[in-house]
């Protein structure tokens, strides 16, 4: 048996004992802790997506009960103990936009005040990415959710292609945004027949880099449409076009500043080629579909004989489904990230790609303490 000295004393204890604490287990078991995964709405969509999730994981989704007070105030009850554990919430994002976000900040502030040692927020389409710049006399909604998220209790985010990549400073604890790509690609390859007579096609200039990213992957040529279907983004997107009212005082007429002239949109045009051919919009989200529906008659009218439409998020609000069924598009193809049963049942048209796999290794890896860089390969900083 080895002996350990401490001092001047003589211990005779066996070293698989000396590890032990008073209460029986070993430091090895207090380090380790378990994981939970919690879904924080009881949507179709979001519990479809979190059991899809928890079955690729091997692991039961966790209790809780989540629900709305008849004064519509929002309540959570989470129904087993998270002490020292880590928590992975996986929030969709529904047509109530609101609800959600107040789900998810109070589940979060419920698991802090249970002693959950991290709390990791599964957010595949993040709220609000579109108010991510200054427009005029706004506000950056999408910082302002971040800080309360943090202040919620969130210490770490697993989303998917966030609208703009520089949200990610909006934070001050670690982001993973992911990527559809891959899965997106896969299906171009298994479910368009033809898809080497396909062209990427981007819908504006600011699409042209996800595009092309596409267009190389695939080994396809490339379309980048551009004028009067362009009317998303704001001219006035950084308020520096609205200064205030100029006063002039006595004696001081002030500077000659040179007038900068408005813009105007030219008739719409595609620069490329996509006559004869598949043509294949990409974009990261489909909401308000009018952009989309003029773009694929624009591609009709010039010679494209099939349209089809890949976005990582379906919003599909107001009549996008009615839009959808009765335009030049042949199909509409998003990931799970954002529920949208009802829109299915409206239009055939729209496809669903599953995005649960590379969810859940990402939760299996942080979990873990692994690498993320994985699931980033071949993936660059323009992609």
């Amino acid at each position: 048996m080895p002996i350990r000295r401490f001092g001047g004393h003589r211990s005779v204890v066996p070293y698989s004992q000396t590890s032990k604490l008073s209460y029986g287990y070993s430091k090895m078991n207090m380090s380790r802790s378990g994981y939970r995964v919690f879904s924080a709405n009881s949507s179709t969509g979001c519990t479809e997506l979190a059991n899809k999730i928890t079955e690729r994981l091997g692991v039961e989704l966790g209790r809780s009960a989540v629900y709305q007070e008849s004064n519509t105030e929002t309540r959570v009850e989470v129904k087993e103990s998270v002490r020292g554990q880590d928590i992975f919430i996986i929030q969709t994002i529904p047509r109530d936009v609101n609800t959600a976000v107040m789900e998810l900040l109070v589940m979060a502030y419920a698991l802090k005040t249970s002693c959950a040692k991290n709390i990791i927020g599964v957010i595949p389409y993040f709220p609000y990415s579109k108010q991510c710049k200054m427009r005029k006399r706004g506000s950056i909604v999408c910082k302002l959710l971040a800080s309360m998220l943090a202040k919620a209790g969130l210490t770490h985010i697993i989303t998917m292609d966030l609208h703009q990549k520089e949200i990610q400073g909006f934070f001050n604890f670690p982001i993973d945004n992911l990527r559809a790509s891959p899965f997106l690609i896969q299906y171009i390859q298994e479910e368009i027949p033809d898809y080497r007579n396909a062209v990427i096609v981007a819908k504006s200039p600011a699409a042209a880099k996800r595009a092309q990213s596409y267009a190389e992957r695939l080994r396809l040529g490339l379309a980048v449409m551009h004028g009067e279907a362009q009317h998303s983004e704001s001219d006035m997107a950084d308020g520096r076009h609205s200064p205030p009212l100029s006063r002039t005082t006595a004696g001081h007429t002030g500077l000659e500043l040179p007038l900068m002239m408005p813009k105007e949109k030219p008739p719409i045009s595609v620069v490329g080629d996509v006559g004869g051919r598949i043509a294949i919009i990409v974009d990261d989200i489909i909401d308000d579909v009018e952009d989309f529906v003029a773009a694929a008659e624009s591609l009709k009218e010039r010679g494209a004989y099939k349209i089809y439409i890949m976005a990582t998020h379906g919003l599909l609000s107001a009549e996008a489904p009615r839009l959808i069924e009765e335009s030049a598009i042949d199909e509409v193809v998003v990931t799970n990230t954002v529920p949208h049963e009802v829109q299915k049942l409206q239009c055939p048209k729209i496809k669903t790609v599953d995005v649960s796999l590379i969810l859940a290794e990402a939760i299996r890896r942080i979990h873990n303490g692994e690498s993320m860089s994985y699931l980033f390969r071949n993936i660059t900083v323009d992609d």
